[in-house]
């Protein structure tokens, strides 16, 4: 049970910085949050294409 009480402590800590962020992409015009949904696809896709080579290796 000590895990519950870490995790508590982590969420407070974080939430500041969750709150920043959440603030900060609120405030960007759409053409910005459309390039980074489109970098974060573009990082996804090549994380999948290097898990998929990595599996043809073995």
């Amino acid at each position: 049970m000590k895990r519950l009480p870490r995790a508590v402590g982590g969420a407070r800590r974080a939430w500041p910085l969750v709150l920043m962020a959440w603030e900060r992409w609120q405030k960007l015009p759409p053409h910005e949050k459309e390039r980074y949904k489109r970098q974060a696809r573009d990082y996804a896709q090549r994380g999948r294409k290097a898990l998929e080579q990595r599996r043809r290796k073995r």
